[in-house]
């Protein structure tokens, strides 16, 4: 098995002959975690840096055991990035694997746990207090959710979410619905609808067919698929556009996948767990879990219109 220092250099030299460049080139990550522990599972934009070079985001990490860290901040911009924990306040959730900002709702964010517990926090400095929390709807035997996404349209609130599916025989599972909230902050979800997913890329026995989801101002469905041979890899992943969604001025929600999804970009050597479109701007903040080798993010422009 190829080392991870050297599997960037191996893909390098595989594409060079092909005639083309890797996109998963060693210098274009910029690594956040040095293990399993520090992995990206999902990302939240926060804001610009001061300069408005660089951009701040919540990551989720999907640690299991009492007091290991669940939340923390990245500073991501050109050449370096910094992280620091964010402590967690409030009834501790086991393996989170996505996290988005809630629109119109200033340093409030809702956090997806694999099982289906979305979290809803209010993010205050280095604290991450729980608001409420409740299950998503309609959940199917075996889910194991990886991706979470808002949408706001026509002053409406929808979520996206996906069982990751497995390989040839269980395909992911893309579900939709309307959001709103309980005075009292619970998210609360309407009628449901559900649609079965394939990538294109990766496709062995191993592929998670969604791993995350974003959605783009346009309305374009951009999604994470990423394979896992284990703990020390090796890994694989693309980036596609997996279709369309809309949300009408009555709250209807509707999901139209491609039939022929298109892959934007192939990441070998690395896998991508969150995809996060950045607002005002073309770019996709990536983030990987890579188990044992830690975490990394970079951008791409996958975003535009």
């Amino acid at each position: 098995m190829l080392k991870r220092a050297a599997w960037p250099a191996a893909a390098t030299a595989l594409m060079t002959m092909l005639g083309t460049t890797s996109a998963g080139a060693a210098d274009t990550w910029q690594k956040v975690g040095d293990d399993a522990r520090g992995g990206v599972s999902g990302i939240a934009f926060e804001g610009r840096t001061a300069d408005g070079a660089g951009v701040h985001a919540l990551v989720v990490h999907d640690n299991k055991l009492t007091g290991q860290k669940r939340l923390s901040r990245i500073t991501h911009g050109e050449g370096s990035d910094g992280i620091s924990p964010i402590t967690w306040d409030g009834p501790e959730p086991s393996d989170l694997e996505a996290i988005e900002a809630i629109p119109q709702m200033p340093a409030e964010y809702l956090a997806l746990a694999s099982r289906g517990i979305v979290y809803r926090l209010k993010v205050v400095g280095s604290t991450a207090t729980v608001v409420d929390y409740a299950p998503l709807p309609a959940i199917g035997e075996g889910d194991d959710f990886e991706s979470f996404a808002l949408v706001a349209r026509n002053g409406n609130l929808a979520a996206l979410w996906a069982d990751r599916g497995a390989g040839a025989d269980r395909p992911a599972t893309l579900y939709a619905a309307p959001l709103s909230f309980a005075s009292w902050g619970q998210p609360q979800f309407g009628s449901v609808t559900r649609r079965a997913y394939r990538a294109v890329s990766p496709n062995d026995a191993a592929t998670r067919h969604i791993s995350d989801i974003s959605v783009t101002d346009s309305g374009r469905i951009i999604v994470s698929s990423a394979a896992d041979a284990g703990d020390d890899g090796p890994f694989d992943s693309a980036v596609s556009e997996a279709g369309r969604v809309t949300v009408s001025a009555t709250g209807r929600v509707r999901v139209t996948l491609a039939a022929s999804p298109a892959v934007l970009e192939r990441f070998p050597q690395y896998k991508i767990e969150g995809v996060e479109c950045l607002p005002g701007s073309t770019d996709a903040l990536l983030g990987t879990d890579d188990e044992n080798f830690g975490g990394y993010v970079r951008t791409m422009p996958f975003c535009g219109a």
